[in-house]
This record gives structure tokens, C-alpha cells and sequence, in this order.
């Protein structure tokens, strides 16, 4: 008897296939309306294969964004120190935002009234942010001291909040947009630049 052909596409189990996948899907029959077992068939792999690379469905909307997360705190932990702590802060976000590629826009992002992704996004998005946050508020206080902590607790969820919303204009940019970087550069500088004063001095002796 002929095997039995696998509905969905041949088998070759990545990340970026199950991404695909879930965005055809969410612009057919929306987010809400598409299961994890519709994207596992559509993508042509099973459902635990699904899990292997995501914990929740939801996942699939930040495969680029928690990337640039994770490369954020080898990028940090690789800095020379600074004379200030927010030199480095800065010169990381930059950097990671400039190794970002730019024809990777979130299409979450870009999508969200036809895939009606508006909810999900601002619930997952937040854990998201709050990991930005922890990261750059740990690298704060390991080079500059936990006598900064208030300050750099403030000044890290200040940064994330200018660096989100840099993304998000980058994304909303169009056909038009600048490299995320500039965006970016622009967003975080005055943030650097008025919690400068709190950490003169502090991380290059740490």
C-alpha cells in the first residue's frame, strides 16, 4: 500500500517554518480562530515538534524580537567598561538593533488588524519588556554598584520603554524605514542623557 501522503508541507522541522506558517494561518482565520495543531499541519510537522521550539503560540509572534533578546546579554556581558554605565547601556541597544535584519519586520507588528493580534500582543509583548528590563537593570547594577539600583532600576525600564517604541515606529514606518538602529539611536539618547548625571563614575572601576 502507497504511504500515506503527511497533509501540509515536507517535513523539515525549523523555527522559521512554524513562524511561516503561523502568519499564513492568522491572516486566513486570525489569531484567535488558528489552533497549534492547524500550524504544526500547515508547517508539516507534528504537534510536539511544535513545542520544541515554542512554549505557547503566542511564541511564534516574537521569533525575531526574542532572538534580539537573547543576543542583548552576551553583547552586554562582551563591553569594555565605561567611565559611565550608561555609555555601555547605550552602545548595546544600538548595536543590537543594528545586527537586527532589516527585512525582518515583525509582521505581528504590521498585521495586527487583519490577523487581530492587538490583544496578544500587548499581553505577551509586556513579558517581553519586562525581560528587557530585568537584563539591562542586572547589567547596571553589576558594573556600577548596588548602591545605583533605584536609579538603575529606573533607568533600565526608561530605556526599554524608548527602545520598544522605537521598534514600533520602525515597524509602522512602511517601505520607508530607516535602519532600526537609527530609530533606536534616536529614542534611547536623551533617555541616556538625562540619567547620565546618576552613574558619573560609576562602572569603570567595578
Amino acid at each position: 500500500m502507497a504511504e500515506k501522503q503527511r497533509v501540509g508541507r515536507p517535513r523539515r522541522s525549523s523555527r522559521r517554518m512554524l513562524e511561516e506558517a503561523a502568519a499564513e494561518l492568522f491572516l486566513e482565520q486570525t489569531y484567535d480562530g488558528t489552533t497549534i495543531d492547524e500550524i504544526s499541519t500547515r508547517a508539516g510537522v507534528s504537534r510536539n515538534t511544535f513545542f520544541n521550539y515554542f512554549s505557547s503560540k503566542s511564541d511564534v509572534l516574537w521569533v525575531d524580537v526574542d532572538e534580539t533578546i537573547s543576543a542583548l546579554s552576551g553583547i552586554l556581558a562582551s563591553l569594555p567598561r565605561h567611565e559611565n554605565v550608561l555609555d555601555g547601556v547605550e552602545a548595546a541597544l544600538t548595536r543590537v538593533a543594528s545586527e537586527h535584519p532589516s527585512s525582518r519586520v515583525p509582521w505581528a507588528l504590521t498585521q495586527v488588524d487583519l490577523m487581530g493580534t492587538r490583544n496578544e500582543l500587548l499581553s505577551s509583548g509586556m513579558v517581553r519588556v519586562l525581560a528587557v528590563t530585568e537584563i539591562l537593570a542586572s547589567f547596571i547594577s553589576s558594573r556600577a554598584g548596588a548602591d545605583v539600583k533605584p536609579d538603575g532600576d529606573t533607568a533600565a525600564a526608561a530605556l526599554t520603554a524608548a527602545a520598544a517604541t522605537a521598534a514600533a515606529r520602525w515597524a509602522g514606518d512602511g517601505v520607508g524605514r530607516r535602519a532600526l538602529d537609527d530609530y533606536v539611536r534616536e529614542a534611547i539618547g536623551p533617555v541616556c542623557s538625562g540619567f547620565r548625571p546618576c552613574f558619573d563614575g560609576a562602572g569603570a572601576q567595578r
